[in-house]
């Protein structure tokens, strides 16, 4: 019984922080309401079938795999390619299934020449902390935008929606500390199951009933035809690829050191492996087009939170949102989880992420180039999130998707200023 609250947490975890992502982007290639509902069903396929993978061969971590920002952004511009480098939408979306099959077989070429150990190594507790520190920065906008009721039609905030999500908001902080410990250990569904309620009691949540032409539907590969690769999908998915991987090490460092403390010991994740199981991963996501996908670092504080660093829970978590994604009567019902409930509770795992980052930093010896490596590369990340996405529209699809993501830009700032200054260090020390 256990196993299984503990898994449906996991579950409902991972369903709160995937769901947005394949709406928003079945929302910018104008699909049906049908086609909309099969692209979340096999994102959500995907993800769970990548979380068992890197959980089995991969990196051995209980890490919940989730829609890869930079592959949406990357869907985002090359929405805007249709008409222009592409004829239709369904050409820019079989180039996109080309493009994560490319990603996936750079990710093995990577993991088998030994490559990410080495990239693995340029992850400093002050890189690691500016990482941590700029996802938590560049999701708080989203969190809140959320809990406030935005977007909507009206362009305003929704008074109502805004009282949910601070009540909910209560309760999961209340739940996260409570003195009892199962309570604790659970705190996620209960604050997830209290917001849905709490939601419907205003008005601003329903409970559809388990309905539909197919009770069961197993995943189409390449629905939108076959892939297509040309030079700009493959230059694209290689930067793409690189960036990834950076995701995917610092995630893997953030769960070591979180078991390290709840444990006492020293777990430590595979790198080639993870390598491997994410070029598989990316894989799947262009073969049942998909999203790719990336080990999500907030899975840390979802473990710091519940204490259960347990990887069975992790693993049959995944095998329900595999379970679930082939049944759209039950996928429809669990998806209309109001996002401001999912938004609220997520708030709260990640707030843990800022502690994770401060300890990161204290670990650093020389503290006069953290500092400064710090300065300059949040500077330049949390700049690039005020600068308009359509800035950077004349830009290759490569270098958009990077000046895009602050989180990432941020981080590539922080490994090239800090690897100059410890040259220069050592250079004055011959």
């Amino acid at each position: 019984m256990k196993l299984f609250f503990s898994a449906v947490q996991w579950m409902f975890f991972m369903l709160a922080s995937s769901l947005v992502a394949p709406i928003a982007i079945a929302g910018l290639f104008h699909l049906s309401a049908a086609d909309t509902a099969e692209f979340v069903q096999r994102t959500m396929f995907v993800l769970g079938l990548s979380g068992i993978i890197q959980a089995l061969i991969g990196h051995r971590l209980p890490i919940n795999e989730g829609p890869a920002g930079l592959w949406w952004g990357v869907f985002a511009i090359y929405a805007g390619f249709t008409g222009t480098i592409y004829s239709s939408t369904e050409q820019v979306l079989q180039s996109l299934e080309g493009g994560m099959i490319v990603s996936g077989v750079f990710f093995i070429l990577l993991a088998a020449g030994g490559w990410l150990e080495k990239m693995a190594r340029l992850f400093t507790p002050t890189v690691t902390f500016i990482y941590l520190l700029l996802l938590i920065l560049q999701l708080s906008g989203s969190f809140l935008n959320g809990m406030l009721g935005l977007p909507n039609e009206e362009g305003t905030v929704r008074p109502l929606v805004m009282a949910g999500s601070a009540v909910t908001l209560v309760a999961a902080f209340y739940l996260s500390a409570h003195r009892i410990q199962w309570v604790r250990q659970y705190s996620v569904i209960i604050s997830l199951g209290f917001g849905w309620l709490f939601f419907s009691i205003i008005g601003e949540a329903s409970f559809p009933a388990i309905s539909g032409d197919r009770i069961f539907h197993f995943p189409n590969l390449f629905v939108f035809g076959p892939p297509l690769l040309d030079s700009g999908t493959i230059v694209t998915a290689a930067f793409i690829t690189l960036l990834l991987t950076a995701n995917m090490i610092a995630s893997i460092r953030v769960m070591e050191e979180v078991i390290g403390r709840l444990n006492g010991g020293n777990k430590k994740g595979s790198y080639r492996s993870a390598g491997i199981a994410a070029g598989i991963n990316q894989m799947l996501g262009g073969g049942f087009s998909a999203i790719g996908s990336v080990p999500i670092a907030g899975a840390a504080g979802f473990v710091a939170q519940t204490g259960n660093v347990s990887i069975k829970p992790f693993l049959t978590g995944s095998l329900f949102i595999v379970g679930m994604s082939v049944f759209p009567p039950i996928m429809n019902v669990l998806s209309s989880l109001p996002s401001p409930v999912g938004y609220a509770v997520t708030f709260v795992i990640f707030s843990r992420m800022a502690g994770f980052a401060f300890a990161e930093m204290e670990k650093e010896k020389s503290q006069g180039r953290a500092r400064i490596v710090a300065g300059i590369a949040l500077l330049a990340g949390v700049g690039v999130m005020f600068v308009p996405a359509a800035a950077f529209i004349d830009f290759p699809a490569a270098a958009a998707s990077i000046l895009n993501n602050g989180l990432i830009f941020g981080t590539m700032i922080a490994i090239c200023v800090e690897q100059f200054l410890r040259v220069r260090t050592q250079k004055k020390g011959e």
